[in-house]
């Protein structure tokens, strides 16, 4: 074997690795977060969650990726440890269908058939195909699907280029010597395991193997450890990821290793102990891509068939391992939120989009209870209590206004699909309007207090007046707020002409508090009270506008802010029709003067 040889087995290998992590990228995005959706829904029933792992892993092709993606989930709150469990149970069965892709290598035949469904003969067909889709289509999903055939096509060719370059080693007796070493079962199990935990990929380490098997130098006996070794190798991703999470999240990471050393210590013990007896002839025979893809299959499926029944022990085990302290529980806090803002699903962007966008209804909903608040105590009676509630309310928004930010634009980082990428600039933009609608209730609570220390009282007449637009503010809220949650953008285009009659009765109190000025019914001091809650009401008003504009916008790249507002203005009937009715539900009181 020459160093021309080990240049193309490295070349090789690089190519293999880097058109898994395409193709396991492009699966993803393609997936576009409904993968994860049917995690938090299905996994009730232990069947139901061991056939959704195996699915799940088999579509994403890394059972390390679905094991990280239960680690973020367990941590946020969203799965339960037992369910988890139940999960890993079926991802470690779904991560042998890789294998059994790769095996297709070794089909022999002279027909047209067996030839094309080599590997080698269609996988350049589907680069040809994903080149173009990636080179002419403008479609976020074509491309999607493009990146997975370029990632496979090129997979596949590293694969190819690896059993090329190993080819000579089956004349090189020092590699067959080599080999024997890994009969020894501690051997292969260490040396699979290390093999697994460097590249984190149990279906790339298993591709390796196969590669190597070309050189026919590989028995049963020395593929058998291995291929169990790397079983336990692949819980490395899974162990790193629970660093610093939650205790029933490193709790998974620890189920996942002990099932694998259970189940390699389990299957090791009845082999050994049968070919003592029995004595297998086929231990010392050469094994190809086929025969290990076999083995790794019936080594998983048979581990989990086994240790189903025993899904309470392995989780006892785990939390014998990983021990609450004393006192120690889950804190009904607002830190819990945010557990949802789990790095792990940066790797998944459109779910972590998602978590955001629930994060965010979250925070609109304690800027609505403040604005709530505050207009009790500004119009009605002064409450300390809903003061200091405010305030809480204030520092809670803030808190999620600060997480939000820094994990979107983290995830705004990362290969977002433009639909992926619009939302993340939306949320970024209607979470500063909420803490500005937040810092409104807190500039009301300011009226509120002043109200409350120098005994100023707001006329019958003009608290009247005061509560008709306090409904409208309470309404136009109540809409923007729901077109976010529901994404509707009919219910958003209602938001604009509700905000002109706000903006029309903010002018008409204006001008009746003057004639109430001039009439000596209200002073200069309640004057400007009463002109400092007006503009507050009038502001929040405004950012549920922007709210609704930035839902628009997110479905149309085209979108211009002024042309829209100026375009609804001009629109005729559809705008002025509504504009109307919102001023006759919200027509306020008759003057007294």
């Amino acid at each position: 074997m020459t160093i021309f040889n080990v240049l193309t087995l490295i070349g090789g290998l690089a190519m293999f690795l880097y058109g898994m992590n395409v193709m396991g990228n492009g699966l993803e995005k393609l997936a576009g977060g409904k993968l994860e959706k049917i995690f938090e829904r299905l996994t009730s029933n232990p069947i139901k969650a061991m056939l959704l792992g195996l699915s799940v892993t088999a579509v994403i092709q890394s059972s390390s990726a679905t094991t990280v993606m239960l680690v973020g989930f367990v941590n946020a709150g969203i799965m339960k440890l037992h369910s988890a469990i139940d999960v890993i149970m079926g991802a470690n069965i779904g991560t042998t269908v890789t294998a059994w892709i790769l095996s297709l290598s070794g089909l022999n035949g002279d027909s047209f058939i067996i030839n094309m469904l080599k590997p080698s003969s269609f996988s350049p067909v589907l680069a040809i195909i994903g080149v173009a889709m990636l080179t002419f289509s403008k479609n976020d999903k074509k491309k999607d699907i493009a990146s997975i055939l370029v990632g496979f096509a090129v997979l596949m060719f590293g694969m190819d280029s690896m059993s090329g370059a190993v080819a000579p080693l089956k004349d090189v007796p020092e590699f067959a010597e080599v080999l024997l070493w890994f009969k020894n079962p501690i051997l292969g199990v260490l040396a699979g395991a290390l093999l697994t935990a460097i590249i984190q990929s149990s279906s790339a380490s298993v591709g390796i193997l196969q590669a190597l098997s070309a050189t026919g130098a590989i028995t049963f006996g020395s593929a058998l450890p291995i291929i169990l070794g790397q079983n336990i190798g692949t819980c490395v991703t899974a162990l790193l990821s629970s660093i610093g999470t939650s205790k029933n999240a490193k709790r998974v990471a620890v189920v996942h290793l002990y099932f694998n050393i259970i189940g390699t210590v389990l299957f090791l013990t009845v082999f050994y102990l049968l070919n003592a007896f029995i004595g297998f002839s086929f231990v010392d025979g050469v094994v190809g891509a086929k025969e290990i893809a076999i083995v790794h299959t019936i080594f998983n499926l048979s581990t989990s068939i086994i240790l189903l029944p025993f899904i309470k022990v392995l989780e006892k085990l785990a939390y014998l391992t990983v021990k609450d302290k004393e006192g120690e529980g889950n804190k009904d806090n607002i830190e819990e939120q945010f557990k949802l803002l789990d790095e792990r699903f940066l790797q998944s962007p459109s779910f972590a989009v998602e978590k955001c966008r629930e994060l965010t209804n979250r925070m609109g909903e304690i800027a609505k209870e403040s604005i709530d608040m505050a207009m009790s105590i500004c119009v009605d009676k002064y409450d300390k209590e809903k003061a200091e509630q405010i305030a809480a309310n204030e520092a809670a928004v803030d808190l999620y206004e600060d997480r939000l930010g820094t994990y979107l634009v983290k995830l705004s980082s990362r290969d977002l699909s433009a639909k992926d990428s619009q939302s993340v600039s939306t949320i970024l933009h209607v979470i500063g309007d909420f803490e500005r609608i937040s810092d409104h209730a807190m500039n009301m609570v300011s009226v509120a207090e002043e109200k409350q220390q120098k005994d100023l009282n707001f006329t019958s007449q003009a608290t009247a007046e005061v509560k008709v637009m306090c409904s409208a503010v309470r309404d136009v809220l109540d809409i923007a707020m729901e077109a976010f949650e529901k994404h509707d953008l009919e219910l958003a285009t209602r938001v604009e002409p509700l905000e002109e009659v706000v903006d029309k009765i903010r002018t008409k109190l204006k001008n009746r508090h003057v004639k109430r000025l001039q009439t000596g019914e209200c002073t200069i001091e309640m004057g400007f009270v009463f002109s400092d809650l007006l503009t507050n009401l009038e502001r929040v008003s405004d950012h549920c506008s922007n709210i609704a504009v930035c839902l628009i916008q997110e479905n149309d790249e085209s979108f211009d802010v002024h042309e829209y507002v100026q375009m609804l203005k001009n629109s005729g009937e559809g705008f002025d029709g509504q504009v109307k009715r919102y001023s006759e539900k919200y027509a306020l009181p008759a003057k007294e003067f």
